[in-house]
């Protein structure tokens, strides 16, 4: 009776695993273009007790078809280079606004860094995923209104669409 029972059991369940592999093995495999796509998230903003936001989180969703975003910490040679233009591969532009319109503000150092390497097992794989970054605001503007532009850089050098952020007010 036991072994009969333990018999259906592992009938059951070896069917059970047959069907998993047959139905994961006609899963398709999701595809996308090389050049990484990236869509906007809202952009949060955080207060201490003053006025005026001191952080601001950036968060975009991004999809790429061969999966090479990222850098490695020893990636600092040409073209990766400091000072070159593919060092950061998150490349964040920041505009306050003001009477004249939006006017860029070039930081030093500068909101953009260097996305790390996102699927260093399956390389060659697409990926999808989101990626935040915590900016440090300053905590007392000239200009209360701000806006942001970003892209990201795969390793082929491939250059994503541009995101704006509406406008950002820094003040409660």
């Amino acid at each position: 009776m036991i072994r009969h029972i333990l018999e259906k059991r592992i009938r059951v369940l070896v069917t059970g695993l047959i069907g998993i592999l047959l139905v994961s093995s006609c899963v398709k495999q999701e595809e996308f273009s090389d050049i990484p796509e990236i869509s906007l998230r809202p952009f949060v903003l955080l207060f201490d007790t003053g006025q005026y936001a001191v952080k601001g989180i950036l968060s975009f969703d991004f999809q790429d078809g061969n999966g090479d975003i990222g850098l490695n910490p020893g990636d600092t040679f040409v073209p990766y280079n400091r000072g070159g233009n593919y060092y950061y591969n998150l490349v964040i532009r920041y505009f306050e606004k003001r009477d004249t319109g939006y006017v860029e503000v070039v930081l030093n150092p500068p909101f953009s860094a260097r996305i790390p390497v996102l699927n260093p097992d399956y390389p060659g794989k697409a990926i999808k995923g989101f990626i935040s970054d915590t900016l440090t605001m300053d905590p007392s503007p000239a200009f209360d209104t701000v806006r942001f532009e970003c892209f990201i850089y795969d390793r082929a050098l491939n250059k994503s669409n541009i995101l704006t952020t509406p406008d950002i007010p820094l003040k409660r």
